[in-house]
């Protein structure tokens, strides 16, 4: 780039960075009116859009004080060069850019990074290689690696992972996909042809099919045996009905806890708000007026700023003022319920209290194990009319959130328990799972739980929710059918939640065999998941009593 063309207020566009393999990335490079600089600079690279509505918003704050800002399309996407290979393409070409950005004139040296979803990931990885001039991340709504974002616990994140490379196929250069009935897409069989309906292949989307275990073809981009190799701070953001939510705790532990120096350890922060992927103050969605979400408000504390947040971090971070931020507590958390946030120093808190709710006759739920022996309760789980995804961590716009479940326990293929109305406040904040004992009429099968607070009104709104699939009850690398009929302890993780269930309301655990489309089907056959078409129903048995104590362990935190 010749100098002439570096002007104060200046929109470069379409600049030509160059990576080790000459293939070159196209960047529109935003420069403030406030001075002849140098200036330190925030980096997004990303795979959808450089001139994203939202993205240019944030740059024009950014500009306003004081940062040059470089908007990159990744390789392959948008007006760059080259064939994108996802996630693996970022290592080199995002060192390559920092080195490149560090080194022109308008750069005084320091480069922050920002960015969302994927735009995270291009944070994260390309850290470990350590550029000298970067200095700081703030990867919102990002993951440790995809085997915790496209599969769960060997469970395909189905409608993530399809709606993901759907979004960005349309956009590769030559592709041939097309939009969409996504509900026919998602209960098309079998599921390694599913894409087949838009595109004749997709690679990753074959691996994602392909690859049930945690191997090699995961484990050659993930972070989890490369924290410490990064010796920079990041700024972790989520919300508690993010689809990331979960692999944002990771990331965060990791990098507080293995990172390559005490510096990226101890400034690293974690803020969780009430917020989703999609609907949040990053998002596409904004929150309402009154910090209104879905079924819930949640104050006009839930609304922020995302320009101002990402100030009072780089702030600190590149120009040496004093925000304050250093002096807080690691982790800022929107306590749901009574809708305040506050400061926690580790994850899960050490004050946190281990709480079991059994489940209980009547389907009642209790602090305490039933004086029966053995109590049963049975369904049938029908793969051709699966439990349908409604609330909490799903991804997109109008299915995430905190929903109202009352449609959905009306169903008799789920199991509803409650408590008694509560006479006190209990808050629950930290990972939540359940232990189930249960028996199927198949060979393999699916078992859900999801954690409700029924309100005053008796609105039931979702908090978070896991999924089991028999087959991997002992891991992904040794899977093994079940005998029908034989009684089987399953353990399900079901994420995150910080929460306030108050006087007068009810804890509520669902137990069922679906949660679709967010994850696949188990279509309870045993076949082998990618290529099976066939569907069975299976009768379905939850064990309950004190030979069998099923309960959910609540992260109960004492007032």
């Amino acid at each position: 780039m010749s100098q002439d063309l570096v002007l104060p207020g200046k929109l470069l566009l379409d600049q030509k960075i160059p990576m080790r393999d000459n293939i070159n990335l196209s960047a529109d490079i935003w420069l403030p009116d406030n001075g002849p600089g140098p200036w330190p600079v925030l980096l997004l690279r990303t795979i959808y859009d450089k001139q994203e509505t939202r993205y240019i918003n944030w740059a024009r704050g950014f500009n306003k004080n004081g940062y040059a800002v470089v908007m990159q399309d990744a390789r392959g996407r948008g007006d760059s060069d080259g064939e994108w290979d996802p996630y693996r393409c970022e290592l080199n070409d995002g060192f390559d850019t920092h080195e490149w950005v560090g080194k022109q004139k308008w750069c005084n040296g320091k480069i922050g990074t920002f960015g969302l979803s994927y735009p995270g990931f291009t944070q994260t990885y390309p850290a470990t290689l350590r550029s000298k001039y970067l200095k700081a991340l703030v990867p919102i709504a990002s993951q440790q690696d995809n085997y915790g974002h496209h599969r769960i616990n060997g469970v395909i994140h189905y409608a993530v992972t399809l709606a993901f490379l759907n979004m960005v196929g349309r956009t590769v250069k030559n592709s041939s996909l097309q939009y969409f009935d996504f509900q026919r897409l998602v209960r098309h069989l079998p599921l390694k042809d599913a894409f087949s309906i838009v595109a004749k292949t997709h690679p990753y989307y074959k691996g994602v099919m392909e690859h049930e275990s945690y191997d090699k073809w995961w484990s050659e981009y993930s972070l989890r045996s490369r924290y410490n190799e990064v010796d920079v701070p990041a700024m972790f953001v989520t919300g508690w009905y993010d689809s990331l939510l979960h692999e944002n705790f990771k990331l965060f532990n990791g990098w507080t806890k293995k990172s390559r120096t005490d510096s990226s350890r101890s400034l690293t922060k974690l803020i969780v708000g009430p917020w989703s992927h999609q609907v949040s103050p990053w998002g596409r969605l904004p929150l309402g007026d009154e910090g209104e979400y879905q079924d819930r408000v949640f104050g006009n504390s839930a609304l922020w700023d995302i320009v101002d947040m990402h100030l009072r971090w780089y702030d600190a971070r590149l120009k040496n003022v004093d925000t304050g931020i250093d002096e807080e507590p690691p982790i800022k958390l929107f306590v749901m319920g009574k809708n305040y946030w506050r400061h926690e120093r580790e994850w899960p808190l050490a004050r946190t209290k281990w709480t079991n709710l059994y489940l209980d006759k009547k389907n009642l739920l209790s602090f305490s194990t039933s004086v029966e022996n053995r109590i049963a309760n049975s369904f049938i789980y029908d793969p051709k009319e699966p439990v349908p995804s409604w609330g909490a961590q799903y991804q997109t716009f109008d299915l995430c959130g905190p929903r109202d479940r009352r449609n959905i326990e009306s169903r008799p293929d789920v199991l509803v328990y409650s408590t008694n109305i509560l006479e006190f406040d209990l808050e629950v904040t930290g990972p939540v799972r359940a232990i189930i004992y249960a028996s199927s009429s198949a060979i393999d099968t699916d078992f859900t739980a999801t954690l409700v607070d029924v309100e005053e009104d008796g609105k039931a709104i979702i908090l978070c929710e896991g999924i089991v699939r028999t087959r991997f009850r002992n891991g992904t690398d040794n899977p093994e059918m079940i005998s029908p009929d034989q009684v089987y302890k399953f353990e399900i993780e079901m994420w995150e939640t910080s929460n306030v269930f108050k006087s007068g309301h009810r804890i509520r655990v669902e137990i069922s065999s679906s949660n679709f489309p967010r994850y696949n089907r188990n279509l309870n056959t045993g076949n082998v998941i990618e290529t099976d078409t066939q569907l069975k129903k299976a009768s379905q048995t939850i064990y309950s009593g004190y030979e069998y104590p099923s309960h959910i362990v609540l992260p109960v935190i004492p007032s």
